[in-house]
């Protein structure tokens, strides 16, 4: 039996300018199999949403460091309702704070990895979850 790629889209929203952690992450995660999607910088919610159905991805991971994560990640959550897509699974990285953690749970990420995360885990925890 051929098992299917995981597909994943790793997405920079707002005006951060930083992606190395991006880039490394989707490096990582092809290196462990995975089919990635680099959306690149500075992508509204919508324009995120809209790519994850387009390329039928099964995760979307969110790169953030502008602190913007507050109002940009339920933006997505809810765009992703509107648009009825239910099935995928939301992962968040970069500069969140920890007291911030519950409430992006609470909202539907189902991840959240910080700097220094091994990419094992990130990989591990997607394998698990998708």
């Amino acid at each position: 039996m051929v098992k299917n790629k995981i597909k994943v889209l790793i997405a920079k929203p707002g005006l951060d300018g930083h992606d190395r952690g991006a880039k490394v992450i989707a490096r990582g995660l092809k290196e462990a199999g995975m089919e990635v999607v680099y959306t690149g910088l500075r992508q509204t919610p919508a324009q995120i949403v809209r790519g994850a159905i387009q390329e039928d991805v099964d995760v979307i991971g969110l790169s953030i460091l502008s602190g913007a994560h507050e109002h940009l990640f339920p933006e997505i959550i809810e765009l992703l309702q509107k648009e009825g897509v239910d099935n995928l699974l939301v992962i968040a990285g970069g500069i969140i704070p920890e007291e911030d953690h519950e409430k992006l749970h609470d909202i539907g990420i189902a991840g959240i990895f910080t700097p220094g995360t091994p990419i094992r885990e990130i990989v591990d925890f997607i394998e698990k979850n998708v």
